[in-house]
């Protein structure tokens, strides 16, 4: 479930159930609106209220770690981007195909995740690049150094392009996580329970329906971060393709 759909579930439950709660306050006998039953729901609400908040706070911020870890990945990426290209430079003109190899396999990455239009892929586990980083790999596992500093260049090459390659497959592995339908249902149940109380204790005017309007907004504004956040390249809140622009900007330089 996107991160839309999942804000509109928590949103509907929660506001649906504030307007749960004051219809069944015009239904019930006086004896279940007393303040001793009012009492009673408080400390009942508040625990659910205390779970729901804690579980969201924990989850904004594994969802924000995520996004970091993943966002500080393609800056590594296109830093060892950049390193590859120069120490091909210094090697010398033999290695021409090789960067042009390089600069075709970071346009194929741009493509391929940040498209000019529409919505790109989810990750760089994906065939094509495989089979361009083993060319580029072979490229420069196949020259042939005739000096000390070549060598040099050439072992130095082949260790960034293992780096660069481990980077990858561990961008790949950390994959879109979005809410597990499951645990949406039972936040969801939390959410209408404790909109529900709020409604049921609250009088029927419209400043109480704007202010639980607001807090119901509020909560799946919450749920909507937490999702989004786990989506890097398909959301409203993206991943940036600057690192990855720039890197091929200065790839052939």
């Amino acid at each position: 479930m996107n991160s839309l759909a999942s804000a509109a579930v928590i949103f509907g439950c929660a506001f649906g159930g504030v307007w749960i709660g004051m219809i069944l306050r015009g239904r019930l006998p006086a004896a279940h609106l007393s303040k001793e039953s009012q009492d009673v729901v408080t400390l009942a609400t508040g625990l659910v209220a205390t779970m729901a908040a804690l579980v969201l706070g924990l989850l904004v911020a594994g969802a924000t770690s995520q996004f970091d870890s993943q966002r500080d990945g393609y800056n590594e990426l296109a830093t060892n981007l950049i390193l590859l290209d120069r120490s091909l430079a210094r090697y010398g003109s033999e290695t021409k195909a090789a960067r042009e190899a390089l600069h075709r396999t970071v346009k194929l990455v741009i493509d391929h995740l940040w498209p000019a239009e529409g919505s790109g892929g989810v990750d760089l586990n994906f065939a094509d690049l495989t089979a361009r980083g083993a060319v580029l790999y072979e490229a420069i596992r196949d020259l042939s150094p005739t000096n000390d500093a070549q060598r040099s260049i050439q072992s130095q090459a082949l260790a960034t392009c293992t780096e660069l390659a481990k980077t990858r497959w561990q961008l790949s592995l950390q994959d879109e996580t979005s809410i597990p339908t499951p645990f949406l249902v039972v936040l969801a149940f939390w959410i209408l329970i404790l909109f529900t109380s709020f409604g049921l204790y609250s009088p029927r005017n419209s400043t109480v329906v704007v202010a639980l309007f607001v807090c119901a907004l509020s909560v799946a504004g919450a749920v909507f971060l937490i999702a989004d956040l786990s989506q890097p390249f398909d959301g409203l809140i993206q991943v940036s393709s600057k690192p990855m622009r720039t890197a091929l900007s200065q790839l052939g330089q």
